[in-house]
C-alpha cells in the first residue's frame, strides 16, 4: 500500500445498528462471501466468528467490537462489528472515531429503533458517510417503505433507495438494482454463493422505472450533470449515476439504501459492491488535524510519505501477550521494533510486535501503513484516546470523551487468596473499558465498580469469574446519585491557625455559589481585582474548589451544576501561600454548599417499550407507579405499540424480568441515559436516611 492508488482501494468501515437488527449475521456473511471464513457462523448457534467471547455466544449479542479484514473485487475492507446494546455505547463511540464510513443495519420490521438513533447521532458527530442496509426482509411484518420513511423522519437523513425488494416476508427472493436496471436473485442451495442477474421482468418494470426516476430526480439536486440530463430528458449512464451517488454520500447529502436478508443469504454481495462504490477510502476523508506543542494546528494527509501519526482507540488484555492496543494509522508508516512517542503522556514507547486482527485471531505483520487498522504489542503508557507519533514529534489528535457511569455495585473477594487477583483483574478491565470505573467508598472501605447499566456490570463480573478466575461477592446495584444546590449563597473561608513559634499560615476568601441549569457542569470565575489576592494564587483557589466538588454536603455525592465566584478576600505578603488559600477555599465551599439548599440528583433514563396492544394499559399503569414521564405512544406495526417514557434509573432495576412476566414474554424494552434530574423531596429524605444509616 505504498502508493496513493492502492490507498484508494481501502475501506475502513463499521457495522452499526440497534441490538438484534442483524449486524453480526451480516458481518458473518461478508466474511463468508469474501472467502475470509469457509463456513457460515450463526449468532443463535453461538458460533459467529465476530462474537467470540463466551458471554456474547451465550446471550446472542455483541459486547465488544471485533475487527477483521477481508478483500472484495481488488479492494481491502477493514470491518469493525460494533455492539448494539446501549450499555456498550462507548464501544461504538471509539470505533466510529477511527472509521471512514459505516453500514447502518436496520430491521425491516422494527425500522429505526432507539439505539439506531444513538449510533446515528454519534456518526453525525464524526461526519461519517453511511450506507443503510434494511435487513430481515423475509420476516413477517417487513416493510421497506416504512423503514425508509423512518430513516427520514427519525434520523433527519436523506435516504436514497438504490434497490427495491422483490417480494417481502415469505415471498422475498431478491432485489432490483435501480442503477444497473437488473433483477438480482440468490440461490438458497449454494448458501447465496450463486448470484443470478437477469433483465427486469415485465410485471416489475413499471415499479422499478418509477423508483429509478425518483432516484435520478433526487440525485439531480446534488449533481449538475445529472440535473442537466434530467431536465433535458436524456438518459443518465450507470457510471454517471454511481459517481453522483458516491459524491453525494461522501458529502453526507444522501444515504444509499439497500435491502436483503443476511440470515437467508440474500443481498449481501450487492451490499459489498455498494461499500466499494459509495463509501470513502482514506484519501476521500479530509486530512486529520491535530495540535503540536506550540498549540498550532497541523494537518496530516493519508500518505506513507507523511510523518507517522496514529490513534489508540481500544485496549484489550490478552492472556498470552499482555495488552493489545488497537491503532488507526492516519499518516506515515508504523514498523515493528520502532520507538514512538505519546505526546499526551510525554512518554516514549516501543512497538515490539504488530498484528492484524481477525476477531480474536491474530496475523503478525511487519508494519502498518497510512489508512491501516491493526493492533500493537508493547505499549506501556498509552491508553484509549491517546495519539502516538514519531519520536521527536509532538503532534496530538483530539482525545475521546466518554460518558460517566450511572450505576454501581460493591464487590469484594470471597477469600484472602482472591484479593490480589480481584484488584488485578479490575485494573485490566478498567484499562480496556473507559466507561467502567473502580473506586473505594471512603466510609465503608468497600470496592465500588461503576458502569453504564446492569448488563454492563453483569458482563464484567462474569468475565472476572471465568476469564480471570476470581471468586467475588457482588452487592445490589446502586444508583450513581449526584448533588447540587438550589439557592445562591455567599460564604467565607478563613485559614489562620494559631502558631507556636513556626511560620504563620494565612488565607482568606469569600465565595459566591449559584445554581446552574441542569447538566451545565461547573463554572469558576474570579471577580476580584489583582490587589485583593495576587493572580498567581487564583489557580490554587480554583483547584481547591474543584477538588471539593467530589463530596457534597448532603451525603457526599459529587456536586454538579454550580457556579462558584471568587468575590473577595484578603492577603498577607509574608504569611499567605497557595496551600493556605486552598484550605480557605475548601472551607468556604463546604460551608456555602451546606447553606445553599443542597438537593439530590438522580439519573433519568429514556425508555422505549415495544409491546402487544392488549398489554398497553397494564404497562402504562406500572410505568406511572415508577415515577415515569410518558413522552409519547405510537404503533410500530399491526398490533404492536411503542411507549416512550423517561424513568428514574432507581425504579428500573429488574424491570426486564417484571416486563416479561407481565406480558408473557412478548414485550421488549431499551433504556439509555437521558439526564440528571432532581429527586422528589420525600424520596430524597428516605435515600439520605438510608445512606446515613438512620
Amino acid at each position: 500500500m505504498a502508493s496513493g492508488d492502492s490507498l484508494s482501494q481501502f475501506r475502513n468501515i463499521g457495522i452499526m445498528a440497534h441490538i438484534d437488527a442483524g449486524k453480526t449475521t451480516t458481518t458473518e456473511r461478508i466474511l463468508f462471501y469474501t472467502g475470509k471464513s469457509h463456513k457460515l457462523g450463526e449468532v443463535h448457534d453461538g458460533n459467529a466468528v465476530m462474537d467470540w467471547m463466551e458471554q456474547e455466544q451465550e446471550r446472542g449479542i455483541t459486547i465488544t467490537s471485533a475487527a477483521t479484514t477481508c478483500a472484495w473485487h481488488g479492494h481491502t475492507i477493514n470491518i469493525i462489528d460494533t455492539p448494539g446494546h446501549v450499555d456498550f455505547t462507548v464501544e461504538v463511540e471509539r470505533c466510529l472515531r477511527v472509521l471512514d464510513g459505516s453500514v447502518a443495519v436496520f430491521c425491516a420490521v422494527g425500522g429505526v429503533e432507539p439505539q439506531s438513533e444513538t449510533v446515528w447521532r454519534q456518526a453525525n458527530t464524526y461526519r461519517i458517510p453511511r450506507i443503510a442496509f434494511i435487513n430481515k426482509m423475509d420476516r413477517v411484518g417487513a416493510d421497506f417503505g416504512r423503514c425508509i420513511k423512518m430513516i427520514s423522519e427519525r434520523l433527519g437523513a436523506n435516504p436514497l433507495p438504490v434497490q427495491i425488494p422483490i417480494g417481502k416476508e415469505e415471498t422475498y427472493k431478491g432485489v432490483i438494482d435501480l442503477v444497473r436496471e437488473k433483477m438480482i436473485t440468490f440461490d438458497e442451495d449454494s448458501k447465496g454463493l450463486t448470484v443470478t442477474e437477469e433483465s427486469i421482468p415485465d410485471e416489475l418494470k413499471q415499479e422499478s422505472a418509477a423508483a429509478r426516476m425518483a432516484l435520478i430526480e433526487k440525485l439531480a439536486d446534488f449533481d449538475d450533470g445529472v440535473m442537466e440530463k434530467f431536465l433535458d430528458e436524456q438518459p443518465v449512464s450507470v457510471d454517471e449515476i454511481n459517481q453522483a451517488i458516491r459524491s453525494a454520500t461522501l458529502k453526507l447529502d444522501v444515504v444509499p439504501v439497500l435491502c436483503g436478508s443476511s440470515f437467508k443469504n440474500k443481498g449481501v454481495q450487492p451490499l459489498l459492491d455498494a461499500v466499494v462504490a459509495y463509501l470513502p477510502s482514506p484519501l476521500d476523508v479530509p486530512p486529520v488535524e491535530g495540535v503540536n506543542d506550540d498549540g498550532a494546528v497541523e494537518a496530516r494527509k493519508a500518505s506513507d510519505r507523511e510523518k507517522f501519526s496514529g490513534l489508540v482507540f481500544k485496549l484489550t488484555s490478552d492472556p498470552f501477550i499482555g495488552v493489545l492496543a488497537y491503532v488507526r494509522v492516519y499518516s506515515g508508516v508504523l514498523k515493528a521494533g520502532e520507538k514512538i512517542y505519546n505526546p499526551r503522556k510525554r512518554k516514549k514507547e516501543k512497538i515490539t510486535r504488530i498484528v492484524k486482527m481477525h476477531a480474536n485471531k491474530r496475523e503478525e505483520v511487519s508494519e502498518l501503513r497510512a489508512g491501516d487498522i491493526g493492533a500493537v504489542v508493547g505499549l506501556r503508557f498509552s491508553t484509549t484516546g491517546d495519539t502516538i507519533c514519531e519520536s521527536g514529534d509532538s503532534f496530538m489528535l483530539d482525545t475521546m470523551d466518554f460518558p460517566e457511569p450511572v450505576i454501581s455495585v460493591a464487590i469484594e473477594p470471597k477469600g484472602k487468596a482472591d484479593e490480589e487477583k480481584l484488584f488485578d483483574s479490575l485494573a485490566k478491565i478498567a484499562l480496556e473499558d473507559p466507561s467502567f470505573t473502580v473506586s473505594t467508598d471512603p466510609d465503608s472501605g468497600q470496592t465500588i465498580i461503576s458502569g453504564m447499566g446492569e448488563l454492563h456490570l453483569e458482563i464484567i463480573v462474569d468475565r472476572m469469574i471465568r476469564e480471570f478466575k476470581v471468586a467475588a461477592n457482588v452487592g445490589k446495584p446502586q444508583v450513581a446519585y449526584k448533588e447540587t444546590i438550589s439557592v445562591p449563597v455567599r460564604a467565607e473561608g478563613k485559614f489562620d491557625p494559631p502558631t507556636a513559634g513556626g511560620k504563620r499560615q494565612y488565607g482568606h476568601v469569600w465565595l459566591e455559589l449559584a445554581p446552574l441549569e441542569r447538566n451545565a457542569g461547573f463554572e469558576f470565575e474570579c471577580k476580584i481585582a489583582d490587589d485583593v489576592i495576587p493572580p498567581e494564587i487564583i489557580p490554587a483557589i480554583e483547584k481547591a474548589v474543584r477538588d471539593s466538588l467530589d463530596a457534597g454536603a448532603l451525603v457526599g455525592f459529587p456536586v454538579v451544576d454550580v457556579r462558584v465566584s471568587l468575590v473577595d478576600g484578603s492577603y498577607h505578603e509574608e504569611e499567605s501561600s497557595d496551600q493556605a488559600f486552598g484550605v480557605a477555599a475548601s472551607m468556604a465551599f463546604r460551608k456555602g454548599a451546606s447553606e445553599a439548599g443542597p438537593v439530590l440528583l438522580e439519573p433519568v433514563m429514556n425508555v422505549e417499550i415495544s409491546l402487544p396492544e392488549s398489554y398497553l394499559g397494564d404497562v402504562i399503569a406500572d410505568l406511572n407507579s415508577k415515577r415515569a414521564k410518558i413522552l409519547g405512544m405510537g404503533s410500530r406495526e399491526a398490533g404492536i405499540q411503542v411507549v416512550r417514557a423517561q424513568v428514574p434509573l432507581a425504579e428500573m432495576f429488574g424491570y426486564s424480568t417484571a416486563l416479561r412476566s407481565a406480558t408473557q414474554g412478548r414485550a421488549s424494552f431499551t433504556m439509555q441515559f437521558a439526564a440528571y434530574d432532581m429527586v422528589p423531596v420525600h424520596i430524597s429524605d428516605k435515600i439520605i436516611k438510608k445512606i446515613r444509616g438512620l
